[in-house]
């Protein structure tokens, strides 16, 4: 059943390094502040242990214990959980977008890009699949940090429709302070030029690579105007978002309608449905 209006929360974070069962506590300490949690309860990246290459020690299986927490979450909330583990599938390590309600598992999403910087791309499997997933009406995109900086593959498409393949775009990160400018602009840039909703959700405080986090988290809409916005406090963000006002702002400013044609080579497109 489609739902009209949105209400997003997202959890700007100090995360505890290797320390799932602290990091659990300390979303739950968050939550509990809050007088409403969203339909959609976004945490960042990697948010049980830190962006962490120590896969080997800190990855878990499909349905282990943080994904068993994310489901009791959003039972509790009577939201989706969504943000990014470590996990081990067949041997191999992922570094994956997981979307948690209280019935399951509603969608997950592989990395594309591994940060080769820090080495990511050695440890980590790159995805292949460009996912959307569907939840309460809402098409959404999910992607993960370095992700942001590559256009082409968050591009809102056109779908056989006519109609555009996502509403809202989701960017989970651990994104240091040294570089915080270039999270801040492109997150908006990723809002104008696909004409959707977008959250951007990142961490705060010093990690054990001595990283430091600012945040810089925002939710913002088609335009570019930031609904909700922080950098440097651990903080819940909020805002309502609408269809309505999608539609409205896609029919006004139609540029989408004169959008490049393109395909990307091995890679598949995954959509997803869960009311």
């Amino acid at each position: 059943m489609q739902k009209p209006t949105l209400h997003l929360t997202a959890l700007q974070l100090d995360l505890a390094w290797h320390q799932p069962a602290e990091n659990h506590r300390r979303i739950e300490n968050l939550l509990a502040a809050e007088q409403k949690i969203g339909d959609l309860l976004i945490l960042p990246e990697m948010f049980s242990t830190g962006f962490s290459m120590d896969a080997a020690s800190q990855a878990e299986e499909m349905y282990g214990p943080s994904m068993q927490w994310m489901q009791r979450v959003a039972r509790e909330y009577h939201t989706c959980v969504v943000g990014s583990l470590i996990i081990r599938e067949k041997g191999k390590f992922y570094n994956r977008f997981l979307a948690m309600d209280a019935n399951g598992l509603v969608a997950q999403y592989d990395k594309r890009h591994p940060f080769s910087l820090a080495k990511e791309h050695l440890t980590y499997q790159p995805g292949k699949t460009f996912v959307t997933f569907t939840y309460k009406g809402w098409r959404i995109c999910p992607q993960i940090c370095y992700d942001l900086r590559f256009p082409v593959w968050s591009r809102n498409r056109r779908l056989p429709d006519g109609s555009l393949s996502y509403d809202l775009l989701l960017y989970v990160a651990n994104w240091p302070e040294k570089r915080v400018h270039h999270w801040e602009s492109l997150l908006v840039a990723r809002a104008i030029e696909n004409q959707c909703f977008l959250v951007g959700v990142n961490r705060v405080g010093l990690d054990e690579n001595q990283l430091n986090y600012v945040g810089g988290s925002m939710i913002v809409n088609p335009a570019g105007q930031q609904l909700d916005y922080n950098r440097g406090e651990v903080k819940a963000l909020n805002a309502r978002i609408s269809l309505q006002d999608l539609q409205a702002y896609r029919q006004k400013f139609a540029f989408w309608m004169d959008a490049d044609e393109f395909e990307i080579k091995e890679s598949e497109t995954l959509s997803i449905v869960r009311e």
